[in-house]
């Protein structure tokens, strides 16, 4: 059997660690044995950050997405509504009036009354 041997922590950190562990790992020792191999195999300090994460990620993306829907509607109300307009008013066809033909004079036939 094993031995096991004593690290002293803070009540806090201690209580933190155990939660962890109990909640992802059957044992305090798999849990521990785990982190350390995990920095060990991908050569990181665990005191480095890692870059944005996936919330600071959705949240710039967001606010892009808002910013490109916004100048889309921009560009809807400015140009494509108003060319939409023009466009189909060249395009409709408008009922003529019967306006009577304007006819010279002497081929007018004088009326007899």
């Amino acid at each position: 059997m094993n031995s096991f041997s004593g690290i002293r922590f803070k009540k806090e950190t201690a209580k933190r660690f155990q939660e962890f562990s109990k909640k992802h790992f059957n044992s305090h020792t798999e849990a521990l044995a785990t982190m350390l191999d995990f920095f060990f195999y991908n050569e990181i300090s665990p005191r480095e950050r890692l870059g944005p994460t996936g919330r600071t990620i959705e949240a710039n993306l967001k606010k892009r997405i808002n910013a490109v829907i916004a100048i889309m509607r921009d560009m809807e109300k400015t140009q494509t509504k108003p060319t939409v307009a023009m466009i189909a008013s060249l395009f409709q066809l408008e009922e003529r009036k019967n306006k009577p033909l304007i006819v010279e004079k002497k081929f007018i036939k004088p009326n007899k009354k």
